[in-house]
């Protein structure tokens, strides 16, 4: 089986997620190509499992300060040059497409006429899942960025409906946590507006993981270049996360049982409804601005309980390889069987969001 794996590269919760996938695709000997768009090329790292791959402008955003600028997203974008990729993409030799909300390989596979299957939290939305600050252009988003003929959505809850568990890298269980330690990722936000939020609590040890080309230390504010793996190391040795709201890095700490204070990036949807149902699952205190008050009342919190998410990336290769047999509702409800608590279904019908 040849696939053809498509990423969406403008966060790296989504590479997250692929390289989860990447490892059970190539424990089943299964060739794959990989590319993500979004992002300039020399802007991703820690990329070593995904081979040679390509990497397109694609579609992407831009922010400043913790808000999604629309006008600046649309002259950063060239739908011309969009078309150009997606026609440019040949899609013929591949058995599969696979894409986590990344538009060329999508469309590509579209307009070809070869089957594709989207994987991501975005695919989530298609079902009636909590849902806050949509709009008709949010909702076009989701709906024609990146379709598929199966859209496997992900989420912290099924909400009664055929949506699967996290797929998130199994956890470090035996990494000591350290008490008073805090991780802080806010990408998009200011580094000056985060470090003088944080800067009055000096009882607290902060790891903030910002654009930068060095690491510094300045007394109890730790700031970290990206980099995968000392990130995954402080996620797993802290007490707390702050961060946006982003879906990955949400799951990874609520499969820790790490408490969270999370700040959706201001008008974008897909954030503003996560941070909803992290409130609703009492997984998060949500802030929309860097507020003192907020912070020393939740750094005073004690952590949840984690929830162990099965190998829901190695279930999916399996589902694939035995030619998608397993109805998509039994495969979610097992799943969340395996979780641990288990989280179990209702007995109702499900919903199905058409609008």
């Amino acid at each position: 089986m040849r696939i053809l794996y498509g990423v969406q590269g403008t966060g790296n919760g989504h590479i997250t997620r692929a390289r989860a996938l990447s490892t059970e695709l190539a424990k089943a000997n299964i060739e794959v190509d990989y590319i993500f768009s979004g992002r300039p090329g020399d802007e991703y790292f820690n990329m070593e499992p995904f081979g040679s791959y390509k990497t397109y402008r694609g579609l992407t955003f831009a922010t400043r300060d913790g808000q999604l600028q629309f006008f600046k997203t649309a002259l950063t974008n060239s739908v011309l040059n969009l078309r150009k990729e997606i026609k440019s993409l040949d899609v013929q030799d591949y058995d599969l497409v696979i894409t986590d909300f990344e538009p060329v390989t999508a469309w590509a596979a579209r307009l070809q006429h070869k089957f594709s299957i989207g994987i991501g939290h975005q695919y989530a939305f298609q079902y009636a899942i909590p849902i806050e600050g949509s709009n008709w252009a949010a909702k076009s988003v989701m709906k024609h960025f990146a379709p598929a003929n199966v859209g496997l959505g992900v989420h912290w809850h099924h909400f009664n409906n055929p949506i699967l568990p996290p797929i998130i890298e199994p956890p470090f269980d035996n990494t000591p946590v350290q008490s008073r330690k805090i991780l802080v990722y806010l990408p998009f936000e200011n580094l000056q507006q985060i470090c003088n939020w944080l800067a009055p609590e000096k009882d607290y040890e902060f790891y903030v993981y910002h654009h930068l080309s060095a690491p510094q230390d300045m007394g109890h504010l730790h700031l970290r270049p990206f980099s995968r793996d000392k990130f995954q190391m402080d996620l797993a040795s802290c007490e707390g996360v702050i961060t946006n709201s982003g879906f990955e890095l949400a799951s990874e700490a609520i499969q820790y049982g790490k408490k969270i204070l999370t700040k959706p990036l201001h008008g974008q949807m897909e954030q503003i409804s996560n941070a909803a149902a992290l409130k609703i699952l009492k997984r998060a205190d949500v802030i929309t601005t860097l507020n003192p008050a907020a912070l020393k009342a939740w750094l005073q919190k004690k952590n949840p309980a984690p929830v162990r998410y099965p190998n829901v990336a190695a279930e999916i290769v399996q589902w694939i390889i035995n030619g998608r047999r397993e109805p998509l509702e039994s495969l979610s409800q097992r799943l969340w069987n395996s979780c641990e608590p288990a989280i179990a279904f209702e007995q109702r019908d499900r919903v199905l969001v058409t609008a």
